[in-house]
């Protein structure tokens, strides 16, 4: 039995690599879902809005502006980490520092109490910096690890992997929060707790990724000079000329992921302000939509290297707007429970679609600059659609189910985009670009 799971994995991965490695690279994604399923999903954010910022009809509007900040400050310093990553192998260097970063900021969420808006903004913000620098950094990592046809199942089983992840931190928090309510204790009692117990599982589960995760193997390059703005501009001009097609995923992506990041960053005010849900309530819809995601990220991994990436992608984008059709029309918690299994299902496969695409298309000597990319077309996205629900709640007198509405025409941009994208040519591009890097190293 052993042996046959060797086989299955040996035929997706690069020779030399090795399972343990694999292994320890889903880690990472098992040890970072716990904060983004703890801290911006369910706890921290509806916590922040409810008790911290309570009575400021502005509360939620603060929370996707201090994200969309710290979105921006990665969108922007993104590409030059990456690529410096590339030029002096520094992979694993920038994984760890900012993995203890986040560590670090998490634990500081603990000493936020009611009142306390500034503090526990700065460092929420602080926090998604550091995890979104690692997100990327550990994404840089697929290409040297999963043969081009295998990057689809290769990214499902590391996403589907890091919800398993997110559900052990929302059990412990569940249970946490549980306890804390028969004993009569208020929101502002354990939600300290919670966040520490996070920091502590983020640092545990990160462990094996380095110790046996290696550092990717690339043709080093002289490092980034120009400055940031300049980088990007050199990039994007670049992209436009050599690789288009990749350049249309990153608008897709970036699409796209504004819809997602709504719902990452807002399902739990939605269900508390519109449906009625308490924290416990909330922590078991998003544990139901944590199961969906985690069985597509899975199989539909899979899915997505039979039938093609761009099919794939496509499916799920249509999955996503019938997902806010749901959820914003309806006034039954049997339908609001339906649609949030149903983005459950498409959260896992569109994000490990858009990750493994992106790992197909960029050239094998610039893995980390290539997906930095892919982080700042997700942080672009990051920093417009929370930021529009919430200018839209603020404007509306607080309808969340307009605000969520209006994140469906996200969906139906990166569905359009996608439909001129000839994944063909970008991964002819991509040979090309690979050819003429190894012409000039034997020249």
């Amino acid at each position: 039995m052993g042996r046959a799971k060797d086989a299955v994995a040996g035929g997706a991965l690069h020779p030399g690599v090795r399972r343990r490695e694999l292994w320890s690279w889903a880690m990472y994604d098992f040890a970072n879902s716990g904060y983004t399923t703890v801290v911006l999903t369910t706890v921290f954010n509806a916590y922040f809005v409810g008790v911290v910022a309570a009575g400021h009809t502005w509360g939620t509007l603060a929370l996707t502006a201090a994200l969309s900040t710290s979105y921006l400050i990665v969108m922007l310093s993104m590409p030059s980490l990456g690529a410096r990553a590339d030029a002096r192998a520094g992979h694993r260097r920038l994984l760890f520092t900012s993995t203890v970063g986040c560590v670090l900021a998490t634990a500081v969420l603990a000493t936020v109490g009611p009142g306390a808006i500034a503090w526990g903004l700065f460092w929420l913000a602080a926090s998604n910096v550091f995890y979104c620098v690692g997100e990327s950094t550990v994404a840089s990592f697929l290409p040297s690890l999963a043969r081009p046809e295998s990057m689809g199942r290769v990214s499902g089983w590391g996403w589907s992997f890091g919800y398993f992840g997110g559900m052990l931190a929302l059990g412990l928090a569940l249970w946490v929060a549980s306890t804390a309510g028969a004993r009569g204790l208020s929101a502002s009692d354990y939600v300290p707790w919670i966040m520490l117990l996070t920091s502590v599982l983020f640092a545990l589960a990160a462990l094996p990724s380095f110790v046996w995760l290696r550092e990717p193997k690339h043709m080093q390059a002289a490092p980034p000079a120009q400055p940031v703005f300049a980088q990007l501009r050199a990039a994007w001009q670049e992209t436009r000329r050599d690789f288009p097609d990749f350049q249309r995923l990153l608008l897709c992506i970036a699409c796209y992921q504004a819809g997602i990041t709504v719902v990452i960053t807002l399902s739990a005010v939605y269900a508390t302000e519109v449906m009625g849900f308490d924290m416990q309530h909330t922590m078991l819809l998003v544990f139901l939509v944590n199961i969906a995601a985690a069985a597509g990220a899975f199989a539909f991994g899979y899915v997505q290297d039979r039938i093609g990436h761009k099919r794939a992608l496509a499916i799920t984008l249509v999955g996503w707007i019938v997902m806010v059709l749901l959820a914003s029309a309806t006034q039954t918690l049997a339908v609001f429970w339906l649609a949030a299994a149903l983005a459950g299902l498409c959260m896992g496969t569109s994000q490990s679609a858009g990750r493994a695409m992106v790992g197909v298309l960029a050239p094998v000597h610039r893995p980390a600059e290539f997906f930095a990319l892919w982080t700042f077309a997700v942080q672009l996205a990051a920093v417009v659609g929370p930021l529009t629900y919430g200018v839209l709640v603020w404007l509306t007198g607080g309808n969340h189910r307009v605000a969520l509405l209006a994140t469906g025409v996200f969906f139906m941009l990166g569905l359009w985009i996608l439909a001129g994208l000839d994944f063909t040519r970008g991964q002819r591009d991509r040979d090309a670009g690979n050819q003429a890097v190894a012409f000039v190293r034997v020249k």
